[in-house]
Formats: C-alpha cells, structure tokens, sequence
C-alpha cells in the first residue's frame, strides 16, 4: 500500500518535470530531466518510513489472522441447539457432551462448561457458563488492541518525520547563509511530506480494519449471550413439566 501511494507520488513529479520541461522549452532554455525513483522517494522517508512499513505489515497479518479465528468461531452447528435440547430431556447428557466436544467453538465450550454443572445451583450453572463465555471472547480479542495502537501512533510517527524534516530544512537555510539553494532544502521536506502521507494511510487503514474486528467480535458475544440464555431456559423446563 507505501508503494502504491509512493508511486503515484513519483508519478505526480515526472508529469510536473514534463510541464516545466516543456515551457522551458517553448521560451528557448534548455529543458532539463527531473526524475526520481521510487526507492529514492522512498530513502527521503529515512527511518521514519521503515517503521511506518513494519506497522503496515504487523496491522495486516494482525487483521487477516484475527479475521480468520472470529469467523472460524462464530461457526454454529445448524441444530446444535435443538440437538442439546432433545438430549437434555431424555436425560442423555453423555451425549449431549460428545456433541459439545465435538464442535471446537465458544458456544460448544461454553455450553459443555453448563453441562458439566447440571446439578448445581442455576445461578452457579449461570455464572461458570458466563465466566466461560468471557475468557472466549478475550482469546478471539488477542491482538486486536495492537490494531488500536498502530491506528494512533502511525499518523503521530508521520508527523514526528514531518517536523523533523522541516527542523532539517531551516537547519540548511541557517547553515546555508545567503546563498540559500532549493537543493539544499529539499531533502527535508521530502521527507516531511513522505512521512506525513505514509503515516496517514497506515493510521487509516489500521483503523478502519480495527473497527471492522471488534464488530464481529460484538456480533459473536450478542450470539453467546443468546445461547447462553437458551441454555438456561432448557434447564428450567423440567422444572416446569
């Protein structure tokens, strides 16, 4: 994603270099060839800029790899539920923990958890299944908050090469004295304007993909939330009979 924007950017200088080419041109000077690579736009970012590629990589394995372990858990056997019910009557509940445990998912770990309390107290059943229910949902949260951290301090990274590369700009004019060369400025502001695009684009995508996360992980604990409620109203029903 740095090299795209990188060379739009480098692509953006060559047509302003063909622009003045051509006036210089069309008024009798001798046109010069301006140009830049991309890896010399990319060196103007110093090492503000490797850090900011580091963070690009991290926030997308971290997103792809988090992606990935929320859907597989928000997998649900179509009538698991109806299934744990109909054992639970007939009084099966070896079979009942067989299924659980042959669906590697929070809701099974969790409601093999209730079952395994059957017997106690509902209020006990109740709170061991939420306790279950909570250490799921923090393990699907891992690293997530990583994504939060890269979506804040990219942009504050890029504009830390901002300031110092103007810091290193008016550094060359002072030493420059009078005779001040665009040359001998554009080192610095290179890299300010290369930081600042570079940390913006991370911090945005970080974010966004951050923000994507914790919308499924949300929508998995309203499920749990859901069958942990129908768990309990399946324990109260021979009660009623």
């Amino acid at each position: 994603m740095l090299t795209g924007i990188l060379l739009q950017i480098t692509q953006t200088g060559q047509a302003v270099a063909d622009t003045v080419n051509q006036a210089a041109s069309q008024l009798g000077g001798e046109p010069t060839e301006i140009s830049m690579s991309l890896w010399e736009l990319a060196m103007k970012g110093g090492w503000i800029l490797a850090i900011l590629a580091v963070f690009s990589i991290i926030a997308i394995y971290i997103f792809f790899e988090r992606f990935i372990a929320i859907n597989r858990g928000s997998r649900e056997e179509k009538n698991f539920m109806n299934n744990i019910r109909d054992f639970i009557h007939n009084g099966r509940i070896d079979s009942a923990m067989v299924l659980c445990k042959n669906n590697n998912t929070p809701i099974a770990r969790m409601i093999e958890k209730g079952l395994a309390r059957i017997g106690k107290p509902l209020n006990d059943i109740n709170t061991a299944i939420e306790n279950v229910g909570k250490l799921e949902i923090s393990r699907l949260e891992k690293n997530i908050a990583g994504l939060a951290t890269i979506s804040g301090a990219a942009p504050m990274l890029g504009f830390l090469g901002t300031v110092i590369g103007m810091i290193r700009a008016f550094y060359d004019m002072s030493m420059a004295g009078n005779n001040i060369d665009i040359s001998l400025l554009s080192t610095g502001i290179y890299q300010a304007m290369v930081t600042t695009v570079a940390g913006l684009i991370v911090g945005i995508i970080a974010y966004v993909c951050y923000n994507i996360l914790v919308a499924k992980v949300e929508k998995l604990v309203f499920i749990l939330e859901a069958r942990s409620t129908e768990f309990m109203d399946v324990l109260h029903e021979p009660a009623k009979s």
